[in-house]
């Protein structure tokens, strides 16, 4: 199956989804929030898939809404008729990203601005390239950040500098992001597709099962209550411990030798 606007590649259980609009830095028009919904929900599933990796095709990692294409709707398109016709494809892509029981690492190549800083911040990882910038656009046009952003940013910084970044409009440098820990870690332009793949072998090298419900206890962690989170957290110990790789890790541990999971 091909994708209109995104190119999809699984290769030694790591899926590659490079949202592909480049000459509108990746805007989320077109097929774009479809074919990234589309992708995300066939990664998830996919019992090969291990680890998933997102990134953007030419200069830009993705520029959020395609305001040029707003700009260019007629009167009487815009304001609700537009933002309910956009609104369920991208809380529906969201919810896929964080059902997937597989981690998620947004190579950041370039801008990630608006709905596309919202986005790659709902991944689990973010790697950037030291050319990437950080731009919550929306209050700059008059807008409230959406696609999950007062979600993921408030959980990333913390309510005062989530509030003060989104409501300044302040581009952020890659080096900033990584000192605000937005960012796990920063690379050369040109290493960062070759460090993304590093880091994307390492996590489909581990028990892919205990990844993905360790990334759904601390999806869970900021809502439950305590007693809920230690129920929670016996649940999915008692599930971990029914999977083989649970078994290849006692056995490798008792051994004395690297493990090797499966997935599994």
């Amino acid at each position: 199956m091909t994708y209109e606007c995104l190119l999809y590649e699984v290769k030694d259980g790591i899926a590659t989804l490079t949202l592909n609009r480049p000459e509108r830095l990746n805007a989320l028009g077109g097929t774009l929030r479809q074919d990234l919904h589309d992708a995300v929900t066939r990664a998830g599933a996919d019992r090969e898939v291990r680890v998933m990796v997102v990134t953007g095709a030419g200069k830009g990692f993705c520029s959020g809404g395609d305001v040029k294409a707003m700009g260019e709707a007629k009167a009487g398109q815009r304001e609700r008729p537009l933002l309910e016709k956009i609104a369920p494809g991208r809380d529906r892509t969201l919810l896929a990203m964080r059902e997937a029981p597989q981690p998620i690492i947004a190579a950041v190549n370039g801008a990630a601005a608006g709905a596309g800083l919202s986005f790659a911040c709902a991944c689990d990882l973010r790697i950037a390239a030291d050319s990437a910038s950080f731009v919550p656009a929306f209050i700059n046009i008059g807008l409230v950040p959406d696609s999950g952003g007062t979600y993921f940013i408030a959980h990333l910084l913390g309510y005062a500098r989530a509030f003060e970044w989104m409501t300044s409009g302040r581009k952020l440098t890659a080096a900033e992001a990584h000192q605000w820990g937005l960012v796990s870690e920063v690379v050369e332009a040109d290493r960062l597709a070759e460090r993304a793949a590093e880091v994307a072998a390492e996590y489909a090298a581990r028990p892919t099962r205990g990844v993905g419900m360790t990334k759904r206890l601390f999806g869970q962690a900021f809502e439950n209550t305590l007693e809920e989170q230690l129920e929670l957290e016996a649940d999915l110990q008692t599930a971990a411990t029914r999977t083989n790789d649970f078994k290849e890790g006692v056995a490798a541990f008792l051994e004395k030798r690297d493990p090797e999971f499966s997935g599994s």
